[in-house]
């Protein structure tokens, strides 16, 4: 870049967050990164139908392993996004609910699960030739 370019040039926009106060920018990146976690985004979906209990919950999120759900349960309750209701019961029963702020992320959890399932099989194609491309570059050194 010359240096008349470089008098001349604005930087692009900065980025999503640059609408938000500075101040703020920490939280909103912690909050968008539990907000798109692969579990939170499927507990939240699951918990869409209504009030489940941990093991209906497990049973719902294919492939979460008992630590990570509750890992991820706290982190949700303790953002405000899901509620935990013990029952004092023989034997004891606990339900995970979506609060009314976490109900506010049905539209993006849907949008982004629906979006994922209309592109499944034009991303597994382009990892396959991408993984191909890979292995033929190795291939040659």
């Amino acid at each position: 870049m010359t240096a008349d370019e470089q008098s001349t040039w604005t930087p692009g926009p900065a980025g999503p967050c640059s609408r938000w106060p500075a101040e703020q920018g920490e939280t909103i990146r912690q909050i968008v990164d539990r907000a798109g976690d692969k579990w939170t985004v499927l507990v939240i979906g699951s918990l869409h139908g209504g009030p489940l209990r941990y093991t209906d919950l497990q049973r719902s999120v294919q492939g979460i392993s008992q630590r990570m759900l509750t890992h991820t349960l706290r982190q949700l309750q303790r953002d405000g996004l899901v509620t935990r209701t013990a029952y004092p019961e023989v034997p004891p029963r606990v339900e995970y609910a979506l609060t009314e702020l976490g109900a506010t992320l049905i539209d993006a959890v849907t949008a982004l699960i629906d979006w994922a399932g209309n592109h499944h099989d034009e991303i597994l194609r382009s990892r396959e030739r991408y993984d191909e491309s890979v292995r033929e570059r190795e291939a040659q050194g």
